[in-house]
């Protein structure tokens, strides 16, 4: 089975490319999930977060509360690499097994969608790479509007990552979700048809063949 990679910017439009492949059939595994996953209640992950960060990025129901925990890491590189050392290996390793379980299911192809694939320099392992863009202004106003953040935090979250341009640098394939929906979606169909002809993989299987 082969995994490619779906990486871009927060707020760029990953969700929606991913909702579309998905609607199409193929299989998503899904990084945010898996940090999620990670650092669930009675998990040695979500000690390990509290034991860095302390008892404070808990909500009164013992459950990590990602917010709080956002506003320290992406303020402070040094409380993100932090944190991503004691994610990152965790979700890789969940990963794994979630790949192993589709191979076994008999899936041709997959999509691991990732805010970090580039940062991480780890996109030799998930090509072909497809990256999601849109201008600054446009992710900007997602962000806002997705978080009911600040602009002044939502830049900061922003600068945390690479910028589109470097992450469009590296990438095999970009889809450009600036525009409508519906052009985002044939968008996302002919990336993922050119994906499955790369692959010798059966377009036909996804409807876009």
């Amino acid at each position: 089975m082969h995994l490619f990679g779906l990486t871009g910017g927060i707020a760029s439009g990953k969700s929606a490319v991913a909702a579309r492949l998905r609607a199409r059939g193929l299989p998503v595994v899904d990084a945010d999930a898996l940090a999620r996953e990670v650092v669930a209640p009675g998990t040695d992950g979500l000690a390990a977060v509290v034991a860095a960060f302390g008892s404070e990025v808990l909500n009164p129901a013992g459950e990590l509360d990602r917010k709080r925990l956002a506003d320290i890491v992406f303020r402070d590189p040094k409380a993100r690499a932090t944190l991503n050392a004691i994610t990152h290996p965790r979700i890789s390793a969940l990963t794994a097994t979630r790949t192993q379980e589709l191979a076994a299911r008999g899936e041709p192809l997959a999509c691991y969608e990732a805010a970090l694939i580039v940062e991480n320099g780890v996109a030799d392992a998930f090509r072909p790479l497809v990256v999601v863009s849109c201008s600054p202004e446009v992710q900007l106003a997602r962000l806002q509007a997705r978080d009911h953040a600040s602009a002044e935090d939502a830049r900061a979250r922003m600068r945390s990552q690479m910028t589109t341009e470097q992450k469009v640098a590296v990438a095999d394939f970009v889809i450009d979700t600036s525009g409508t929906l519906e052009h985002n979606a044939e968008q996302t169909d002919r990336v993922l048809a050119a994906i499955c002809a790369k692959l010798g993989i059966d377009p036909k299987r996804y409807g876009v063949g």
